[in-house]
């Protein structure tokens, strides 16, 4: 049976931060979110752009590139510093590139959308499991922002950097990342059972935004696709909602649950192995 996301509530004396927040549906995530009453911190690459957001909604910028993990403990460290509570996460900062290898070894476009996303959240899951002892059930909850092209994404555990096979203007290696963002979701919510944290990921609909930019196939897509608002509408709801109507670990397409996945999605094998490969990537063991 499939459920609907409620209405946005409102969000007084809460703290969202938002990844990816100085463009697209992140910016438009942040404006609406902080319209609603939370304190926002705004994550983004470019300087200006964040700063730009931050100051219109009266946030907070900081400045991280996801293509480097050092940069993600850098920007861990200073908002547990600022923020004493942390209700909502969203890991929404990612996108396709040209290939291309970070400075930690990776495979930049699987770093950035998923690796950067899981090492921060289990930076700042101790600040998120302090701030929900305090906060109404199950309101306190990760958000991450995937994308239906896991459904024809099959992740091969020897090749997470997509260095075989051919390259598809990154399309594979993008699939697999947003993969990943579900099974990360699913295994993360299998860890916070009986805790009063919860975890969700969505699919925010094809969405005319800076994403894909480099590829020529993005200008077609972007003639037919959603606006940024309307695509930040399911993390907007997952954030702001007093309940989410799905148990944690669900995967909305737009506002619906459950939505589509690759068969893949379901693999607890495959979870593990993802969970405890991202792990020794990031760093933590």
């Amino acid at each position: 049976m499939s459920v609907s996301l409620p209405d946005p509530g409102r969000m007084e004396g809460r703290t969202v931060v938002v990844t990816g927040g100085s463009s697209g549906i992140g910016r438009a995530a942040a404006v609406e979110l902080a319209a609603l009453g939370a304190t926002v911190a705004v994550v983004g690459r470019s300087e200006q752009r964040t700063r730009e957001v931050a100051e219109q909604i009266g946030g907070r910028a900081y400045l991280a590139d996801f293509s480097r993990l050092a940069d993600v403990r850098a920007l861990a460290g200073r908002l547990l510093a600022d923020l004493p509570e942390i209700h909502v996460l969203a890991n929404n900062a990612g996108g396709i590139g040209p290939r291309a290898e970070t400075v930690d070894g990776f495979d930049e476009t699987f770093q950035r959308n998923h690796l950067a996303g899981f090492l921060l959240t289990h930076l700042l899951l101790p600040r998120l499991t302090e701030t929900a002892a305090s906060a109404p059930p199950m309101s306190v909850r990760v958000v991450q922002t995937s994308s239906a092209a896991n459904i024809g994404a099959r992740i091969r555990m020897d090749d997470l950097d997509t260095r075989r096979g051919p390259w598809m203007q990154g399309f594979r290696a993008y699939g697999r990342s947003k993969l990943a963002n579900i099974l990360f979701t699913r295994g993360l919510a299998r860890r916070l059972s009986g805790t009063a944290v919860s975890t969700y990921a969505f699919h925010p609909g094809v969405v005319a935004t800076r994403f894909g930019g480099f590829a020529p196939w993005t200008m077609l897509v972007k003639a037919v696709a959603l606006s940024p608002e309307q695509g930040a509408a399911p993390l907007v709801r997952l954030a702001s909602a007093p309940e989410v109507p799905a148990p944690s670990g669900n995967y909305f397409s737009r506002l619906t649950a459950p939505g589509p996945t690759s068969p893949q999605a379901g693999d607890a094998g495959l979870e593990r192995a993802l969970w405890s490969a991202s792990e020794v990537r990031a760093g933590l063991r």
